[in-house]
């Protein structure tokens, strides 16, 4: 398969790496910002070659990778957070276009099935009042949105399984916090590549589930793993890492 890379930070360059290792082509690299830094790059940019793009940059620019790719008739999977709001406008682009676009806060496989496992906690303690609910994620100091996108897409499957809890604060509560409310926080630490926990706390005991990442090198895979996923048959339309995982589910027979 031919990638396009779009972004060559950090994680273009682990994707760049894993997408070698599963036997891809790297046929565009597109980064203005290193290109006006005077940094050559290592493959021209030339995103209408490749079948499929994979972009992980800033969220002030995601949308218009979109756009772009979208013009193109290209796919695109797009691993930048933090700019959910303007999800409708990508739709609507990817729409128009006949291309498709997948997006995910996080292209883990093991975040992905954290998702669930999770989920499904939160259904069984949700019967008994004992139990409350709460969490936390901690990331690298130089990460630009707070909280995590993991931790948005994580309290949202927890609200939809946990009847009790209506909603989620983000912030640190200046007062008692009342019980239909779950309290999830951030903290940003050093170079911690993301954890994300999920508590649920009785007077007699606490069960603790918890997703920690080693290094992004599983971001990276993940992201080429749900390019095949999208280019393989030509999709068209508006697709999540839930889409791939079940897929994946699908073929092994599960």
């Amino acid at each position: 398969m031919k990638i396009g890379l779009v972004g060559y930070g950090k994680m273009g360059k682990m994707t760049e790496a894993a997408a070698r290792a599963r036997g891809h082509e790297i046929v565009s690299i597109s980064d203005p910002a290193l290109e006006r830094a005077g940094e050559k790059l290592p493959v021209p940019p030339r995103p209408e070659a490749a079948d499929v793009l994979v972009e992980f940059t800033r969220p002030d620019t995601a949308l218009d990778n979109i756009n772009a790719a979208a013009a193109l008739g290209r796919p695109i999977v797009v691993g930048t957070t933090g700019w959910y709001d303007r999800l409708p406008e990508a739709e609507a682009a990817v729409e128009r276009a006949g291309t498709a676009v997948l997006w995910s806060p996080n292209f883990s496989l093991g975040v992905n099935i954290f998702y669930r496992i999770a989920a499904a906690a939160a259904a069984a303690f949700d019967p008994f009042d004992e139990y409350d609910a709460a969490g936390y994620e901690v990331h690298h100091n130089k990460k630009t949105d707070s909280p995590s996108g993991t931790a948005k897409a994580l309290v949202l499957r927890v609200l939809a399984a946990m009847t009790r809890k209506t909603d989620v604060i983000w912030e640190s509560p200046n007062e008692k916090i009342p019980p239909g409310l779950l309290h999830y926080a951030s903290l940003r630490l050093g170079a911690v590549p993301g954890t994300h926990t999920m508590l649920f706390d009785s007077p007699a005991d606490t069960v603790e589930i918890k997703h920690t990442a080693r290094s992004r090198e599983g971001f990276a895979s993940g992201a080429v793993r749900a390019a095949e996923w999208l280019a393989v048959e030509n999709r068209r339309g508006v697709f999540t890492m839930d889409d791939v995982l079940g897929g994946l589910i699908d073929l092994s027979g599960n």
